[in-house]
């Protein structure tokens, strides 16, 4: 039964919402826009706020809908495959050749519905250093990094191992933006 919920939040983390809102809106393929991600800081270089917002909302919602389900209907344990699943479908979907999104919305999303605490001490991180560096990739890498920190400071132990894969992810997705993070060519937040 535990393994089903693993398929299902894989299914749904699979869902490309960036892609289907910037179609939906005529604003082509994301594919070929910007850094060709499918997540909400490119659908934002397409300079439409409202569908850069929708996006982010769906992508992280697609990782809490994964945990609350699984744990309402399957107990914790579901919950965490369900949303390390989530995190890794949106990476690695199958509906567009295992060619994914960086997975940063989804992985807040999945923290905050496993313990909102640490859920909201990883967007605090994020929206603190996008603030001051103004740099999405930054930003992101710095709240996966400190996401396991954080729940074995909590006394989560049973968070760190999820927490850590998702970190992990993150940082292999992100190996073009640490590259131009290194040499100082990393595109700011807002700009095309």
């Amino acid at each position: 039964m535990i393994a089903l919920w693993g398929i299902f939040g894989y299914l749904l983390g699979s869902i490309p919402f960036g892609i289907a809102i910037a179609r939906a809106l005529g604003l082509g393929d994301l594919r070929k826009i910007g850094s060709g991600n499918i997540g909400a800081t490119n659908v934002l270089r397409t300079g439409n706020k409202p569908a850069a917002l929708a996006t982010l909302l769906l992508d992280s919602g697609k990782g809490a809908i994964a945990v609350l389900l699984a744990r309402h209907v399957g107990g914790d344990a579901a919950a965490v495959l369900a949303g390390g699943a989530a995190f890794l479908g949106h990476c690695f979907p199958v509906w567009l050749g295992f060619k994914g999104g960086k997975g940063v919305a989804t992985f807040l999303g999945t923290l905050i519905a496993l313990h909102w605490p640490l859920g909201l001490i990883a967007c605090a991180v994020w929206l603190l250093t996008a603030a001051v560096s103004r740099i999405s990739s930054l930003s992101a890498l710095l709240a996966a990094a400190l996401a396991p920190v954080f729940a074995w400071g909590m006394g989560r132990a049973d968070l760190i191992a999820v927490s850590l894969f998702m970190a992990v992810l993150i940082f292999v997705r992100h190996r073009p933006n640490i590259a131009r993070l290194l040499d100082g060519t990393e595109p700011r937040i807002g700009r095309r």
